[in-house]
């Protein structure tokens, strides 16, 4: 499990984790993608390599209006102390302040959002730690 700073945008009905050099590919009759991931918001100094499950593929349209196809996987997400499964959306976000954007789907029914605030579970305690189902052969998950 790795800790992630994520960005509450409730403007976003998905939620989305920066990936890149990400691939999907066939095992034992299923999809599945491959990714790499740099939890550590403005750093490339630490990689995290993830193999999973391929959930689904979607058109998103981004903040710009650009339609892409975007690989889905399952996830599990804590936030605060409340762990709960969460659907993300795969794309790069190099220039994006955020590795992690939380979506309307994903915090609908658990949190209310006050947009004039920020960190109010504290820098450390708020950040929401991402855990994925390990891919039995070779142990990586995001």
């Amino acid at each position: 499990m790795h800790a992630l700073k994520a960005k509450i945008d409730t403007g976003a009905r998905s939620s989305t984790l920066h990936a890149f050099d990400v691939q999907t590919f066939a095992r034992d009759g299923r999809r599945w993608v491959r990714f790499k991931v740099h939890p550590v918001q403005r750093s490339t100094r630490e990689t995290v390599h993830a193999e999973l499950p391929l959930h689904d593929e979607r058109l998103i349209r981004d903040s710009g209006g650009k339609e892409q196809l975007r690989p889905v996987i399952l996830t599990t997400i804590e936030v605060s102390g409340e762990r709960w499964p969460i659907e993300l959306t795969l794309t790069n976000r190099d220039a994006m302040g955020f590795r992690m954007l939380l979506g309307r789907q994903a915090i609908r029914g658990r949190f209310v959002v006050d947009a004039g605030r920020s960190y109010v579970t504290g820098r450390r305690n708020g950040l929401g730690k991402l855990a994925a189902k390990k891919d039995a052969r070779k142990g990586a998950q995001p």
